[in-house]
């Protein structure tokens, strides 16, 4: 039996083609699907899970909201006795959230092999919490399952062995692939009467930058101000929001061109994504995202675990500076550039399982 944890949107994205995959390739396999409840909001999780074709988890934790040593506890305590009982033949991990560390210590402390999924990002801060995820999860892993160049010769730099390394492509696409002409399809922009490539998506919620009253205030008034370029439509995550209103931005940025919504689920934030001008955003994913879309990315943070996305893709760090938000209708001018990513094909499901098979012996 494998089996699989998951916690936060993200990681249902990833994890959704690995286990089609290996449900494929090998039937006879028996699969679990752990959700944590990391991400507990009813269309940051629930919808999620349906839209993806995930099956209804197996065990949900329940871990809610906290500190971070307060989510790894409790995935720590509720993770272990389901391992006991179950005894799966291997753990798969994925991302960097909290869930994905604690689930791989959970694991190795019960003797169970871990595999990794998107194994081997580094943004080289250690100011980042998921830096500290990343890092210690793959050091815990079996099996490292890689999904660019640069993220195995970090593994490599690090001392891990090259025999645990495998180089798959990124999972995270595959979902991209089969769900992006339905989702382009259904015009999701149509609900706000907006025209394809005249709008920007916004996605902000690291609390690097919507904690910091200061930078936060900062970006809304950039925002307002490119507002007055194009209309930007802003998804807001419930943290984020929090912070809008508790900072009394709410008003200011209601009355000006952004357009305020709740999460939206996968398909019309892909729709939507698919057809941006551009698009500003912290987010990890969503510069992967861009960058196979050739959507142009702004990212609104210091660095990136993501580099392939500079290099070969769509994405411009700005920095933690949001007054550079300023620079983008000029930065839009210049033509997209870069080329495919290699292995970012919408196969990589399939790769990954197939590895998950050969640890499994």
């Amino acid at each position: 039996m494998v089996c699989f944890v998951v916690g936060a949107r993200p990681n249902f994205m990833k994890a959704a083609p690995v286990l089609r995959a290996l449900a494929d390739q090998a039937p006879e396999v028996g699969r679990l699907l752990v959700h944590t409840g990391q991400h507990y909001d009813r269309e940051m999780s629930e919808v999620f899970l349906a839209e993806l074709g995930l099956p209804t988890p197996d065990v949900s934790l329940g871990i809610g909201s906290g500190s971070h040593a307060e989510q790894s506890a409790r995935v720590l305590m509720g993770l272990e006795p389901v391992l006991l009982e179950r005894r799966p033949d291997l753990v798969v991990v994925v991302g960097d959230v909290n869930s994905t560390l604690a689930s791989a210590l959970t694991a190795v402390k019960l003797d169970l092999p871990v595999a990794h999924v998107e194994s081997g990002l580094r943004s080289f801060d250690p100011r980042m919490p998921e830096e500290h995820n990343r890092k210690l999860t793959d050091h815990l892993s079996t099996g490292l399952l890689a999904h660019s160049q640069s993220a195995v010769e970090n593994l490599r730099n690090e001392g891990i062995d090259d025999a645990r390394v495998h180089l798959v492509g990124n999972t995270m696409i595959d979902t991209l692939v089969l769900h992006l002409d339905r989702a382009r399809s259904e015009a999701p922009w149509e609900a706000w009467n907006l025209s394809p490539r005249e709008y920007g998506l916004v996605t902000l919620h690291r609390p690097a930058l919507v904690d910091d009253e200061r930078l936060l205030g900062t970006t809304v008034e950039a925002l307002i101000a490119l507002s007055a370029d194009r209309p930007l439509l802003f998804p807001v995550h419930p943290r984020t929001r929090a912070r809008i209103e508790s900072a009394c931005l709410a008003e200011a940025i209601e009355a000006s061109g952004v357009i305020l919504t709740e999460p939206l689920a996968y398909g019309a934030f892909l729709g939507l994504e698919a057809e941006a001008a551009f698009v500003l955003t912290d987010s990890g994913g969503v510069q992967e995202e861009t960058s196979v879309l050739r959507i142009r990315c702004f990212t609104l943070r210091d660095n990136t675990e993501r580099p392939v996305t500079v290099e070969l893709g769509t994405n411009i760090v700005l920095g933690a500076q949001p007054e550079r938000i300023a620079e983008i209708p000029s930065l839009l001018a210049a033509p997209v550039q870069g080329d495919p990513i290699p292995l970012w094909d919408g196969r990589a499901g399939e790769r990954a399982a197939a590895v998950l098979l050969k640890i499994l012996g």
